[in-house]
């Protein structure tokens, strides 16, 4: 079986294990990137990182940055010329890159998915709108990210068949606990991704100024909200204990992780989004890491009973998650453990490259009258 995989997404070297494990089950794969994205964090160059078994492909990207606008001008002559069984466009059913990719995908005869993240009910525009209606009408298969991503497709009018599934999971060899991994007195606490309202640093921040006993802060990723968020930080005194550090590379990030305690992922609802996954913590909990994320979207799904949940936007009860975790370190630890069994049982990346198959599969079978 011949697929295509477009993505964005895989601009991220790291990200890039999944393709591997989907050639490895058979599929004779060719995953078509960007040069590079741009969003509120920054630009991220794509890397090539874990490349085996797959052919991977930078093609241009029009209105790099723009969710809804843009697309891929060389995507139809890219599938004329790979002539794909099955496309995988992995991007939200209302965008121009989807819309554009479902007809140059059908022009190649080729069975179609998409995958949502889109975890609240919103109604679009046109032309986003007929966009999402097309692409509804020319996929059998959805892939959806999270349980309200699944919900909002259904009562939207998505007639085909969702499967429910993250769209990447971590390989529990390269995310991997700290070889030495004793609790020292000084509590390790760690936060990666975007520095934007909707990620809760200031919470985090308050958070941790009313801790009692040793901790430290590091803040790793870029965003709109830096200058902000470190004049916080000495506002409540605590600025010399936090490190601030740019976005890491993501071949860098088990290090990262390993030389933490415990990661936060303080996210806040607002009017236009909610948490749709988290991956920096089954990143973190795969590394051994503890976990605390507050109950904004999908949080505590996955996080199950492999970390502690919060109220999104309660500094006390955050301060009191830490707290626990300062006090107890063999607690600490016991929660990393947790985390790193419950990534192995639900997340790790071959399980998730397994089940994407399953749905190419089904694709294909259906493209050829044997569904």
């Amino acid at each position: 079986m011949r697929a295509v995989l477009v993505s964005k997404a895989l601009v991220v070297g790291a990200y890039q294990r999944k393709a591997e494990e989907i050639a490895r089950l058979g599929v004779d794969l060719t995953v078509l990137t960007p040069p590079a994205w741009r969003d509120r964090r920054g630009e991220q160059q794509a890397e090539r990182i874990h490349t085996d078994g797959y052919e991977l492909r930078t093609i241009p990207v029009r209105f790099n940055g723009n969710f809804h606008l843009h697309h891929y001008p060389t995507l139809f002559r890219e599938l004329q010329d790979l002539r794909p069984d099955v496309v995988h466009l992995d991007e939200e059913p209302y965008n121009a890159a989807t819309w554009l990719g479902v007809r140059a995908a059908r022009r190649a005869g080729a069975a179609i998915t998409f995958f949502a993240w889109q975890n609240i009910h919103r109604a679009y525009p046109p032309p986003f709108r007929w966009f999402e209606r097309a692409v509804y009408a020319a996929c059998p298969q959805a892939i959806a990210g999270n349980r309200d991503a699944a919900d909002v497709l259904k009562r939207k009018g998505y007639t085909g068949e969702i499967t429910l599934l993250p769209q990447f999971g971590v390989d529990p060899q390269l995310f991997s606990p700290a070889q030495c991994s004793a609790p020292g007195a000084c509590l390790r606490i760690g936060y990666a991704g975007g520095l934007l309202p909707e990620k809760g640093l200031d919470l985090l921040l308050r958070a941790c100024a009313g801790l009692v006993g040793e901790w430290r802060l590091q803040i790793a990723g870029g965003g709109e909200e830096e200058r902000e968020l470190r004049g916080i930080a000495d506002e409540v005194g605590i600025g010399e204990r936090v490190e601030w550090r740019q976005r890491i590379p993501s071949g860098q990030m088990p290090t990262f992780y390993q030389k933490l305690d415990v990661l936060v992922l303080p996210s806040r609802t607002m009017p236009n989004w909610k948490e749709q996954f988290g991956r920096v913590l089954i990143e973190a909990m795969s590394c051994g890491v503890a976990v605390v994320g507050s109950d904004s979207g999908e949080i505590p799904h996955v996080i199950g009973d492999g970390g502690l949940i919060f109220p999104e936007g309660d500094v006390a009860a955050l301060m009191g998650r830490l707290q626990g975790l300062l006090d107890d370190r063999r607690a600490t630890r016991r929660l990393g453990e947790a985390g790193r069994a419950r990534v192995l049982a639900h997340f790790t990346m071959a399980q998730i490259a397994a089940e994407t198959v399953a749905v190419y599969g089904k694709l294909h079978s259906s493209q050829n009258g044997k569904g």
